[in-house]
Formats: C-alpha cells, structure tokens, sequence
C-alpha cells in the first residue's frame, strides 16, 4: 500500500489561517472585506431575546381568565421596570383591589384570555463577536460574521480547558522537559500566556488564576490534577465553556510528557509577541482542537494553509508523532510503509509503518499509534 489515511496535529511555523467569525443567530456585521482588526475588535453583534417570565394574573388577582386584559395597567410591548405596576383588579366599587407588581425588567409580550397568564421578556442580552486574530477581513458571511485571514504560527495541542483568550507569550521553562512550577509565576505574568515544558501541576493552575494569567501551556497534564481543577470529571462531550478564568492547553498528552522540541522552539522564537488562545476540544467526530495562534508580520507572504483539522494521507517522509506508549510522543518521519499485516507482540495482526525518528532509530509502529504532525 503506497498510502494510508491518518488523523493530523498542525505545528506550523508559518501559515495563512483563517478564522470564521460567526454570530449563533443573524445579526448585524461591523466589517468591510478589506478591513483590519485586532483580536479584540468587535466585528458582529446581535440582540439575543430576552428570558420568559410567565405571570398568572389570574390567579394573584382573583378574577376569570377573561377578565386579565382588561386589568393590564401596561399594553403588549411596553417596557416595564421591577417593582412597577402590572395589572389591578376592579374590586368591589373601588374597593379591595388587588395589585401584582412585576418581579422582572421587560417588556410585555402577550396576555391571555384563556389561561390568564402574560408573559414577560427579560431584556435582550448583547452578543458580540470578536476578531480573535489580528489580521485582515476576506469575506462576509451575510447577517452572520466574517472571515478574518493573517500570515501566523500555528501551534494545535492534544487537549485544552477554557475559551478564547489573548495575551503576549512568555516562555518560564529553560527547557521543554521542565515542569511549569508555580514559583515560576510572578505578578508581572498577568495577562500573558504562560508556555511552560512538561508538566502543569495543579497548584501552578491555581497560582496562574490568582495572578490574573490569561493562558497556561505545557506539555501534559495528570488526569488527578485536572478533576481537582474542575471539580468534576469531563466527559467526551466538546470542552471550551468551563469558566475557570483561565485557558489551559496540554501539546502532548496526559502525564508527565515533556513539550516536542520543535513546539517548544517555536514558542520561544515567538516570545513577547500577542498570542490568540483558544482551549475548546472535541475528540469525537467533528474534530476540533485547542490551538495557539501568533500572528505575524506580513512582510513575508506563504502560500501555505493550515488544513482543515482532522487527518491526511499518510505517506513516505511524512512527519507523524507516535501517540501510544512505549514510545508516546517521539517525532519521526514515515520511512516505509509495508502493505503486509505484521504480527504484534500481542498476538494480533495490524498494518504498521517504519517511523526514523531524529536520532536515527528505526521503529515499526501500528498506523493506528501515529498522527500526522504538518509543518
């Protein structure tokens, strides 16, 4: 077999990439194609609809269903504040009325001869959508949000926690096989993104999110140190929307697993410049990985594209990252590619291919335990 398919992890130095920036419901776009923006630069917003608060008037004022509309101090969308009047009854020649109050900030959608009820709708809640990059506006999605395109290093990991967040890169660790310790933080690191080497303890998480840190990377993670964190186990569910006040992104796995050597250089040549972060994983079909993104100076121009994520064809020099253990995350390249079924030493037969690591050494791996790494 000349070729097989594998699933892929993006470490690229430098590559056009593109953010979609979309509202979850239409709304209006702020851009023009052409424009530039910042990561924070609102470039779509929108007006979700407000929370449902029903109210039986019926029932708190002691009169027929029929009767609600005619009792309403307020008409279908008039805005109403809490606390204020909403409806009172007639009573008997004026007497023994009965009052209800509003319990929310609204406006009146609806009232009911039937049930008896109005229905009040919370105020809208603002949504907006931000750049996420810096970087230049290349299409409108009508009603919808932007595609915003810059010349950046592109750095996926295996797994993060958190949402998009953004700050300048600051390297801790001197070498990739260095655990990020929590006296490594200092007060200054506040805002920044954090690149440590192996390991991220708990305590250093702790740390980070008492001095204000924005994103923490590393190598890996314990599994003990993450439900501790959370204070719940994860399931496999997309990750993204937990609100820790930080980002957390492992580059390699779960355990003691010092950063790639390349992903490690590749932060520290970036140093000091602005980062985008986002933590939001999905490891079921649908594949979305956390991932750093460092735009760069477009004086430079490539024609490379970070491809979609998800997997490509596996082939002969292809660079690959073996991903189960003994041999968990050794960088090589694709050196041969037998078509015969070899016999593990398990017993069982699968197809493998030959990974020539840096060092020269030579192992026959499964293609199940390697993943495409794009440079």
């Amino acid at each position: 077999m000349a070729h097989a398919y594998t699933p892929g992890l993006q470490v690229m130095e430098r590559t056009r990439f593109r953010a979609v920036r979309t509202l979850p419901i239409s709304g209006q776009v702020l851009k023009q194609v052409g424009d530039r923006v910042s990561a924070r630069d609102v470039v779509a917003e929108t007006l979700l609809p407000g929370d449902i608060f029903p109210v039986n008037l019926a029932n708190q004022l002691a009169i027929n269903p029929g009767e609600v509309p005619g009792c309403l101090l307020k008409d279908v969308g008039d805005s109403i504040q809490e606390g204020e009047l909403l409806a009172r009854s007639p009573g008997m020649f004026g007497l023994f009325q009965a009052e209800c109050l509003s319990k929310h900030t609204g406006t009146v959608e609806s009232v009911s001869r039937v049930t008896g009820q109005a229905i009040l709708r919370g105020a809208p809640l603002p949504v907006r959508v931000l750049g996420y990059v810096a970087g230049e506006v290349v299409e409108i999605v009508p009603n919808e949000g932007v595609v915003v395109e810059t010349e950046a290093c592109l750095i996926q990991g295996i797994f993060g926690i958190g949402g998009e967040a953004y700050g300048e890169v600051v390297v801790v660790c001197k070498r990739p096989d260095e655990d990020l310790s929590p006296e490594m933080l200092r007060p200054e690191h506040q805002g920044r993104v954090v690149v440590g080497g192996r390991r991220i303890l708990g305590t250093t998480i702790n740390r980070a999110r008492e001095l204000g840190v924005t994103a923490i990377v590393a190598g890996g993670i314990d599994d003990q140190d993450l439900r501790d964190i959370l204070g719940y186990d994860l399931g496999v569910a997309i990750t993204g929307t937990e609100t820790m006040g930080i980002t957390v992104i492992v580059t390699e796995g779960f355990g003691e697993i010092a950063m790639a050597d390349r992903t490690f250089s590749l932060f520290q040549l970036h140093s000091g410049q602005l980062a985008s972060v986002n933590g939001a994983t999905q490891i079921r079909a649908g594949v979305i990985r956390p991932e750093v993104v460092i735009p760069l100076p477009s004086r430079t121009a490539t024609n490379k594209q970070a491809a979609a994520v998800g997997g490509g064809v596996l082939d002969l020099g292809t660079p690959v990252r073996i991903i189960r253990d003994p041999h968990f995350g050794v960088l090589g390249t694709v050196s041969a590619l037998p078509s015969e079924p070899h016999v593990l030493p398990t017993g069982s037969r699968a197809r493998v291919l030959e990974v020539l690591s840096a060092d020269g050494t030579r192992r026959i791996i499964p293609r199940a335990n390697v993943e495409i790494v794009s440079t």
